[in-house]
């Protein structure tokens, strides 16, 4: 599912993302910040956030796994599905560690799986860093933000912490009267 640039859900997106990156984060910079608003759209349809799939078709939702499908010594099928499966990595690991610190705090209390033996922010930063290797061809413009993307990671996160209060507080009762108030004749 496609949402536009203009879409209400992303116009807010984007602009909670360039107030908290920007602003309290310290990353003046728009494609970081357009780039991190398109992971959060996209996510919004929960099939992309666990689009990766192995050889024999199975969803991966464990970053371990998806580690291992985008290994060229294990899984990967080719240079172009290891940077495929990095890039979702460093996006799936954003998303999480910046709208659900709580679910990736509880990882290690969790059944025994590989993801309680990842860090989420470190696997994240060096996934984007490898898809920054990929700087060749038709990859040479988006090479230096995915170099950005690993160099801010934590900020990026900071900065995705702040959005999810900023949407937490937009549903509270208090705030819906005076948006109401805003917007009314």
């Amino acid at each position: 599912m496609f949402v536009s640039e203009q879409h209400p859900l992303t116009r807010l997106f984007r602009q909670l993302v360039a107030k908290r990156l920007a602003g309290d984060a310290q990353i003046r910079d728009p494609q970081v910040t357009d780039y991190v608003t398109r992971v959060l759209v996209d996510f919004t349809d929960a099939r992309n956030l666990y689009r990766i799939r192995n050889v024999r078709g199975k969803r991966l939702e464990d970053v371990g796994e998806m580690l291992l499908e985008a290994s060229p010594l294990f899984e990967a099928r080719s240079f172009l599905r290891e940077r495929e499966v990095r890039k979702h990595i460093g996006d799936y690991t954003l998303f999480l560690t910046g709208l659900f610190p709580e679910y990736v705090a509880t990882l290690p209390r969790q059944r025994l799986r590989l993801d309680a033996l990842i860090d989420y922010v470190q696997t994240g930063k060096e996934s984007y860093r490898v898809v920054s290797y990929f700087d060749q061809f038709e990859f040479r413009k988006e090479a230096p933000l995915f170099r950005k993307l690993s160099e801010n990671f934590e900020l990026c996160v900071y900065g995705l912490n702040l959005v999810k209060s900023d949407l937490e507080r937009m549903q509270h009762p208090e705030f819906r009267k005076v948006q109401e108030t805003w917007d009314s004749p």
